[in-house]
């Protein structure tokens, strides 16, 4: 059998990881500054982390939600200190996309309407209502595709506001990321997300933050929508969580009422998957990883900005967009093959997208930023 070649591979094969480090079979060592698409929160490897693992599996891996599993409300109890809202209710399941969708679902249920607000250049996932959501149409499918999603102009409050005079009986949902990811590394202002949350108060619509890779202290903030001051009905999540291990979540506003046989999973929950997400809640907490990701991230792009070549740089923390002159292909093949550095990219050709651990080193962070800066010059004299 072959595989179903869905995904165009970088032709190494990580053997070995440790920190913001990999090994290939070789033995020849990379930077990783992107995380897996920002998944690895605390580091590859991390011996708390692994241990924690290990000691679960040693005495139980896996039963379905029909027994109690006491480390779902540690779990909880742990994720709503560090996030601000203790007196929030938390439904685990799988991953992002299973996040968003049940989101988007719950807000249904709640208010009874069908319409959602989204976002151009948004990714919310690729499940039947998440990919629905996401500005993407070559990966929505005919079944897929729905009247329900109205996609608005990044950052327009005229347009938010119109949208919500046109349909606003009928707006279940708004869902937006704090910063976008696939987009390109694009904020929400401040004024945006306290206008969807006074809109959504208005018209009994539900404001649902898409936290799933800018969430789990990526931005210096538990959730990135924390800078703008105002509270999600629902918070979802996955990426950071787990540091690798499948999980993801929503947090649910105390207003929005529970019931039997309303949201469920199978796999969501499980002992493994818990014992791994709180090791990173512990991890973030004890080394005080935020307050690091922000530091960094500052640092990072400051000095990126200085860069001759870089056009602008944009997000918060460990989430960074660094948009240069020139399409960014042939630079981050170059930091690859010559610096042996991942990266990512976005939507947008021209942008890198930087998603390293939280706990990534300064002197890491110096590399890159020579790195880059060579590089770039070199393709400027290139071209």
């Amino acid at each position: 059998m072959k595989l179903f070649d869905v995904y165009p591979l970088i032709p190494i094969e990580p053997v070995k990881a440790e920190g913001s480090n990999l090994w290939d079979a070789q033995g020849n060592q990379y930077l990783d500054l992107y995380g897996g698409h920002a998944v690895i929160s605390i580091g590859h490897t991390h011996p708390y982390y692994v241990q924690k693992i290990t000691d679960q599996l040693n005495k139980i891996g896996f039963y379905s939600n029909s027994v109690i599993i006491s480390l779902q409300q540690e779990l909880a109890d742990k994720l709503g200190v560090l996030s601000g809202h203790p007196d929030y209710q938390l439904f685990l399941c799988n991953s992002g996309a299973e996040a968003n969708e049940n989101a988007l679902k719950l807000a249904s249920f709640h208010n009874g309407k069908k319409k959602v607000i989204a976002f151009k250049k948004g990714f919310h996932g690729r499940t039947s209502l998440a990919v629905a959501a996401t500005d993407n149409p070559s990966i929505v499918a005919p079944v897929n595709e729905t009247p329900n999603i109205i996609f608005l102009p990044w950052n327009d409050e005229l347009a938010l506001e119109s949208a919500f005079n046109l349909h606003g009986h009928e707006i279940s949902s708004v869902i937006i990321e704090g910063i976008q990811g696939v987009g390109g590394i694009h904020e929400a202002s401040v004024s945006m997300l306290q206008k969807i949350r006074a809109l959504c108060d208005q018209y009994n619509a539900l404001y649902i933050a898409d936290s799933v890779q800018c969430g789990y202290g990526r931005s210096g903030h538990f959730y990135a929508h924390d800078y703008a001051g105002v509270f999600a009905d629902i918070y979802t999540m996955a990426k950071g969580m787990g540091n690798g291990f499948p999980i993801g979540a929503i947090s649910i506003a105390p207003h929005i009422q529970p019931k039997h046989g309303l949201l469920g999973t199978t796999f969501g929950g499980n002992h493994l998957a818990c014992a791994a997400a709180i090791a990173v809640l512990d991890v973030i907490k004890q080394e005080n990883l935020m307050e690091h990701a922000k530091t960094i991230g500052n640092y990072v792009i400051e000095k990126v900005k200085a860069i001759p070549g870089v056009r602008e740089v944009r997000g918060r923390g460990l989430m960074i967009g660094v948009e240069l002159e020139i399409p960014c292909g042939d630079v981050r093949n170059a930091l690859l093959k010559e610096y042996r550095m991942f990266t990512g990219s976005a939507s947008d050709k021209y942008t890198i997208r930087l998603l390293p651990a939280l706990n990534v080193k300064k002197e890491d962070a110096d590399a890159f930023i020579e790195a880059l800066g060579k590089t770039v010059a070199s393709m400027k004299v290139q071209n």
